[in-house]
């Protein structure tokens, strides 16, 4: 059972996020033109508050590629990129410790033969399995980062796996992003070029037997 305290932490947690997500504290995050005028007026505090805004947006489940299409318009297609990775990347480790603190005991009894499977698929290599679901057009980035904390995978290459597999398509949407806030048609077509690109990979990555045996232990474990 999770003692006392952990089951305070996780019912504030749990209202926290009904309450941002119920009441919208959040959804100035997708809105391009706001996020650009709060970061050209705010500085560097305006870059921290926003890379925070950012990893609570994606660590409670909101899609990690409209924050890379929000702040490749704000920011421009690589800086965009970097700073939609970073936030995206505090939000897993948000996810994942959370779940290791609060949820491992409880969910591994519950689904205690998917988080088996989960374990023993990623005993080994665990950085390169994990770059390649995060590759996967499939699954839930939620999903896996509870998984992963819920599972007795190392944090490291969960997260450095993590980040290098956010990496393409951040590039593709920030990209995108930049292409329509500074009308350039050519950082539009780099940004559809490498969205095709992503896409071939993750077809291929997902019709490997592996590969698709991994997607489903993370797409069916909850």
């Amino acid at each position: 059972m999770i003692n006392g305290s952990r089951w305070l932490a996780f019912a504030a947690l749990v209202l926290v996020g009904y309450l941002t997500i119920h009441n919208g504290w959040l959804d100035f995050i997708a809105d391009q033109n706001e996020v650009a005028n709060y970061l050209h007026s705010h500085g560097v505090g305006g870059l921290v508050v926003i890379t925070l805004a950012g990893a609570l947006f994606t660590g409670l489940g909101a899609p990690r590629q409209l924050l890379a299409f929000v702040l490749g318009f704000a920011l421009g297609g690589l800086n965009g990129t970097l700073l939609s990775t970073l936030a995206a990347a505090i939000g897993a480790t948000g996810c994942f410790l959370t779940a290791r603190w609060l949820l491992r005991t409880p969910l591994s009894r519950r689904f205690s033969h998917r988080m088996q499977q989960f374990d023993r698929l990623f005993r080994e290599q665990t950085l390169l399995k994990v770059l390649m679901v995060r590759l996967l057009p499939v699954g839930s980035n939620l999903v896996t980062n509870l998984v992963a904390g819920c599972s007795g995978i190392r944090f490291s290459p969960f997260l450095f796996g993590s980040t290098l597999g956010y990496l393409p398509q951040m590039l593709v949407f920030a990209l995108a992003g930049a292409g329509i806030g500074n009308a350039n048609a050519y950082q539009l077509a780099v940004s559809i070029g490498f969205f095709i690109l992503a896409s071939l990979i993750g077809a291929f990555l997902y019709h490997n037997q592996r590969a698709r045996t991994l997607a489903d232990s993370v797409s069916d474990s909850l």
